[in-house]
């Protein structure tokens, strides 16, 4: 596709990426001071038009409970004036952090007098593609503006509505504040086809964010020609070593799997060390039951268990998402790593020891974005790492590497600066 100016023979999301594409040349030079000016400006207007979004979004929640949608799945769905309040703190939140934009990566001065500088700059028009919860159009529009970037929501048609009226006040405060509106746009259509378009678009659309289950994602990665950063599908382990501290085993992986088991970094699966079995496996049953999780074991969790329910070669790549885990005895630390490396999704594991050699060699082993040693998976999020916001979790490993901040949304360009040089 070209990206000259927008043509009435171009389809609906042709024409939104190419202007976007214009409207990311516009904002990219722009300063820190008018990119905070129009996210405050988005705040303010959030709050003030929360009746408005409310409404809408009560058209979308009263078609997901016609339809019989899981009454957790309509929770994330709703909007009320308090989240929307919550959801304005969250953009007040990302004006406070430091801005990537026009930061110096590196810089020297060459043999030859010339001064390089490798500096940060947006990657121009990213493309969010995500299911469900609503709350994300804002999350995503407001880091990509602050990383002087112009983005593309492409929501779940389950949402459309409250979608619709929520990039309809971020459009307005955005022009209203001095940007380019189109610096914010709701990609059109609620088929699947537009979303194939999107993904196409290559030459209009820098980067594709991917935000949802492994379905999505999986489709995404396979289906398009724009370049994609994969997040997300969070297959995580909690191994158990020999010389694992119990009291604080049972706590860690309680806490990795129970303390909100849908998302991304619950673990779902807990590999045991044969040495510590006997005494960890009732302690872990135990907590795991009064916490609601249901096992899925092999034979010697089994053995330790009634309630146990025999584990399969789908549980150990099941993403459960639920009150469920998988769990295996491993005979060495060796054994639990060369499960990860089968069965993992490469987001975060976790090895719980006294033994400071084992967590250097599982660290050294496991390659993941995240190796947790002595603490919970759940810690892996950019908001626990200190980031400020995250726009998502990666599991590839080119640009982007674990938990994306605002520096994850940039990329760099080389300054050269001679005084008359020529190469000879």
């Amino acid at each position: 596709m070209s990206s000259d100016t927008p043509g009435t023979d171009a389809s609906p999301v042709t024409q939104t990426a190419r202007r976007a594409r214009e409207a990311a040349a516009e904002l990219a030079p722009l300063p820190r001071t008018a990119r905070d000016g129009a996210l405050l400006a988005v705040a303010d207007a959030l709050e003030a038009r929360a009746a408005e979004i409310v409404t809408a979004n009560g058209d979308d929640t009263a078609k997901a409970r016609a339809a019989g949608t899981p009454d957790a799945i309509v929770d994330r769905l709703t909007l009320t004036p308090e989240r929307i309040a919550a959801i304005a703190s969250d953009v007040r939140d990302v004006v406070a952090l430091p801005d990537p934009v026009g930061e110096v990566v590196r810089g020297s001065t060459l043999p030859n007098g010339l001064e390089l500088r490798q500096v940060r700059v947006p990657l121009g028009v990213v493309g969010i593609i995500y299911e469900a919860r609503p709350n994300v159009t804002v999350d995503a529009a407001a880091l990509c503006l602050k990383s002087g970037n112009a983005v593309l929501l492409r929501g779940s048609s389950s949402a459309y509505a409250s979608n619709t009226a929520l990039v309809g006040v971020l459009r307005d405060a955005v022009a209203g504040a001095g940007l380019p509106a189109d610096a914010v746009q709701l990609v059109p259509g609620e088929s699947r086809e537009s979303v194939k378009e999107l993904m196409r678009a290559r030459g209009l659309v820098d980067v594709l964010i991917p935000r949802g289950g492994a379905s999505l994602i999986r489709t995404v990665v396979e289906e398009s020609t724009v370049p994609v950063i994969e997040t997300g599908v969070g297959n995580c382990h909690v191994y158990v070593d020999e010389l694992a501290d119990i009291d604080m085993a049972v706590d860690i992986l309680v806490n990795s799997k129970a303390q909100r088991p849908s998302v991304c970094n619950a673990a779902e699966t807990v590999l045991v060390h044969a040495g510590i079995a006997d005494a960890f496996l009732p302690r872990a049953l135990a907590a795991l039951t009064e916490a609601g999780v249901t096992v899925h074991g092999d034979e010697a969790w089994q053995r330790a268990g009634a309630d146990v329910v025999a584990a399969t070669d789908e549980d150990w790549g099941t993403e459960y998402l639920s009150y469920d885990i998988a769990a295996a005895v491993v005979p060495s630390l060796e054994a639990a790593v060369g499960h990860i490396r089968r069965w993992t999704s490469g987001h975060t594991e976790a090895i719980v020891t006294r033994d400071a050699a084992a967590a250097r060699r599982f660290s050294t082993l496991v390659d993941s974005t995240a190796v947790m040693v002595n603490a919970s998976t759940r810690f892996t999020d950019g908001g626990q790492f200190g980031f400020g916001a995250e726009i998502g979790i990666s599991t590839q490993k080119l640009h982007a590497r674990g938990p994306m901040g605002l520096p994850e949304l940039t990329s760099t360009k080389y300054v050269v600066t001679g005084d008359g040089h020529t190469r000879g």
